[in-house]
């Protein structure tokens, strides 16, 4: 299912403050702060040659996010770059005077940095971003985690020391207590997504996924025509579209956001011309992107630069899983986690009916760009669905050259 942008602000100039979260200068900044980070190294750019000629396109391309900073997934680069400036930010307060992240280490910014906790609810791979980030900085951690999060998933955040805290029910009720509770013990929370009077560090999240762009765009020899991201509540789908939209202008592709059936919140948002909260069903297999209220920030920026909003099914994103696994062709074998193919998954969707390919404008000539925004970070799972561990599927770096 797909639905064009209709909403009154769409194509226009984003809001002062998310332009100058997404611009240029704040890309640059981000690109700055993760030269001091040990593992740092620009992800692969795969190109998919037999997948596009199967699609009927003229090439695809993957952002591997599943090799970012040892973390698994494109999360890496937000929550831990916030946690990372928000201590800086304390730091110059406290001491008077501007503090670079070159100093990040002094035992004065690390003296500081130990009486802050930082709090945040994660389905997963944010949680493990803030926990990394905490960690590195000296900082404590606090992460809520839902019912439906896997004990694995749980365990790979507890390693950077953070205390883990289960709440019963969805991710939005751990959003919910996390806000409480931090509240009540005068954390801060760390969250990738925003509500009324809470926009800035969800802002500064977004503006760590940057990087995403900066680096396709160099590794690229001509910019996408289309975009396919993934959506939960929206933050990375923003980012990208939003950084796209500023470093493009007018040559910008045509960007579509790609959302589980069974937690479509920005496509029910898209479609009510306004953020809704939906309700909660069966859970989806994209466990990642089950959201079932956007953030309003992210839906800010996507209601003026995102063109078009689609839904995948849960056997999409398990195909495929297991054709990245099994590429066909010259295609190179890519670890995918349950949520890291499903802008892939979309593009599969809409490349495959006739009126969506002629809607947006696809066709054998079109440059597509997706981001694997996942490896397996639950590999038990990964196994299950896919019938091979991923350390088996042989990554190779064939069609890694844009």
């Amino acid at each position: 299912m797909l639905l064009l942008n209709q909403h009154p602000d769409y194509r226009s100039p984003l809001d002062p403050v998310d332009a100058e979260t997404l611009d240029m200068k704040a890309a640059d900044e981000v690109e700055r702060y993760l030269t001091y980070r040990d593992n740092h190294a620009p992800t692969p750019l795969h190109t998919l040659p037999a997948l596009a000629a199967e699609l009927g396109v003229g090439t695809i391309h993957v952002k591997d996010e599943g090799f970012r900073l040892g973390l698994g997934s494109f999360k890496a680069l937000g929550g831990s770059y916030a946690v990372i400036r928000l201590v800086l930010e304390e730091a110059s307060r406290r001491l008077g005077r501007q503090i670079d992240i070159a100093e990040l280490h002094a035992p004065e910014v690390r003296s500081i940095a130990a009486g802050m906790t930082m709090a945040c609810a994660t389905d997963g791979n944010h949680g493990r971003s803030v926990a990394q980030g905490a960690q590195l900085v000296g900082a404590k951690a606090a992460i809520f985690v839902h019912s439906g999060v896997s004990e694995e998933r749980v365990a790979a955040i507890a390693r950077f020391g953070a205390d883990m805290i289960r709440v019963k029910g969805t991710y939005d009720d751990s959003v919910a207590e996390a806000a409480r509770v931090a509240a009540a013990q005068g954390w801060i929370v760390v969250s990738d997504t925003s509500w009324p009077g809470y926009e800035r560090i969800p802002g500064l999240v977004m503006q760590g996924y940057t990087a995403i762009v900066r680096e396709t765009l160099r590794q690229l020899r001509e910019p996408p025509t289309h975009v396919f991201v993934q959506a939960g509540v929206g933050g990375v789908a923003a980012a990208v579209a939003g950084h796209l939209a500023l470093a493009l202008g007018d040559q910008r592709p045509t960007f579509v956001v790609v959302d589980p059936a069974r937690a479509a919140c920005l496509f029910e948002t898209a479609r009510a011309g306004h953020p809704v909260k939906i309700t909660h069903g069966e859970p989806t297999v994209m466990a990642m992107l089950e959201c079932y209220e956007p953030s309003l920030v992210a839906w800010r920026v996507l209601s003026r630069v995102a063109d078009a909003f689609m839904t995948v099914d849960e056997e999409d994103a398990v195909a495929i899983m297991n054709r990245l696994a099994r590429p066909a062709g010259n295609d190179p074998a890519i670890v995918a986690g349950e949520s890291g193919g499903a802008g892939l998954a979309g593009l599969i969707r809409a490349a495959a009916d006739p009126e969506i390919r002629a809607t947006l404008d696809l066709n054998e000539a079109s440059r597509v760009f997706v981001i694997n925004t996942e490896g397996a970070t639950d590999p038990e799972r990964y196994a299950e669905l896919v019938g091979m561990r991923p350390d088996a599927v042989a990554t190779t770096t064939k069609g890694a050259d844009a």
